[in-house]
């Protein structure tokens, strides 16, 4: 799994993500090719979960470009606009929303104009007024370290001693509000 933090200020926001991955048997992958927030068309998105929507969504989806006028409500924007492109992309590249599951299959935090959206599995687009957000295996951790009032990057420091699967050397992009 992975850890992803996002906090949403005033004038700007941040994500930051360690840099381990594990496949499906545990086996686990630290590599400085394998980036879990990439930035896109003005878009940063971080994946969590399985590998097949992380890297459909980070590699191969051309996010919408929004306008002006989308620019006055983003949160519409990214439900109206950016998931349908989003789901239309991962079922072309084989991913399945109709398979059976057990437990969540991915999550994205994805930040334009400085907002930070909370995507789940089935593509629910959802916002926290505390302007706090994590996803992943050390994500628990991560929203106690935050609310506890430690920075960003400390909490991720949080989440690397106490889930195993979360791990240095940590990424962290910021984008300004719009």
């Amino acid at each position: 799994m992975t850890t992803i933090i996002g906090l949403e200020y005033d004038d700007s926001c941040v994500i930051v993500a360690d840099s381990l991955t594990t496949d499906d048997s545990g086996y686990m992958y630290n590599h400085p090719q394998v980036k879990k927030i990439a930035e896109i068309n003005g878009y940063l998105i971080a994946g969590s979960g399985e590998v097949l929507p992380c890297d459909v969504a980070q590699h191969i989806w051309e996010p919408p470009i929004p306008t002006k006028a989308d620019n006055k409500d983003v949160y519409h924007f990214m439900i109206a606009k950016v998931m349908p492109s989003l789901r239309k992309t991962l079922q072309s590249n084989g991913f399945n929303f109709d398979e059976p599951k057990t437990e969540q299959r991915f999550q994205f935090l994805i930040a334009l104009c400085g907002e930070i959206f909370d995507i789940d599995d089935s593509l629910g687009v959802s916002r926290n007024a505390s302007n706090v957000y994590a996803a992943g295996s050390g994500a628990a951790y991560a929203l106690g370290a935050l609310h506890a009032g430690i920075s960003p990057e400390e909490a991720m420091a949080v989440c690397a001693k106490l889930d195993s699967k979360t791990s240095e050397p940590f990424i962290i992009e910021t984008q300004v509000k719009k």
